[in-house]
């Protein structure tokens, strides 16, 4: 028999998957198109965003943090002060309350309390941290804790991000994964009957 005379001459019939885009699976579902869809998408996202929201967030802190540092050493400056108690040397290494006196340059004296290394004597001498109206405080905030805060808001800001991202693509999964078993469990319903059938003959 002739190739031209065989009915398969033209070549075999199409199938189904035939006219499918090249390079597609022909059993790919609706959902796993969007599954893949959606992951490219958060691809996108930790690419792009989470760098952006890191830079952002930190650079905000920082300057946030640097006005600070501006305005505390524009309100603070140092003073040396007296002792006007004693602190006991005992085996504790962390600074403890005592009362202190100094003059400011106005020429009016000031008390407070300040924290002072144990064994500190009565009438010894210490450098406090006074802001403008004589009241003792902390030291100003300085530019190293400035870059500090802001890594450590730029860090937390990727950390979300990239927490975000996982929580959307398993959110995503537990959505579709429940939605396929649905579909599976129909489609069983309606195939089983006929497998069983087959068995009982």
């Amino acid at each position: 028999m002739s190739a031209q005379g065989s009915p398969y001459a033209s070549g075999p019939p199409s199938r189904r998957g035939d006219h499918a885009p090249k390079g597609a699976n022909s059993l790919s579902r609706t959902s796993d198109r969007f599954e893949g869809w959606f992951r490219r998408v958060l691809m996108v996202v930790l690419v792009l965003g989470l760098p952006a929201a890191a830079v952002s967030a930190g650079l905000t802190a920082y300057e946030a943090s640097m006005r600070t540092v501006r305005a505390q050493a524009a309100e603070r400056h140092q003073v040396t002060a007296r002792l006007t108690t004693g602190v006991k040397n005992d085996d504790d290494w962390a600074k403890q309350p005592a009362q202190v006196r100094w003059t400011d340059t106005n020429g009016v004296v000031r008390t407070g309390t300040a924290l002072v290394k144990p064994g500190t004597p009565k009438g010894g001498t210490v450098r406090v941290w006074v802001t403008r109206e004589g009241t003792v405080t902390s030291p100003p905030a300085s530019t190293l804790d400035a870059t500090t805060s802001g890594w450590m808001v730029g860090g937390m800001a990727a950390f979300g991000v990239a927490a975000g991202s996982y929580a959307a693509w398993a959110g995503m999964r537990l959505v579709l994964d429940r939605r396929r078993y649905a579909q599976w469990d129909a489609e069983w319903d309606l195939v089983e009957p006929q497998w069983s059938a087959r068995f009982r003959r």
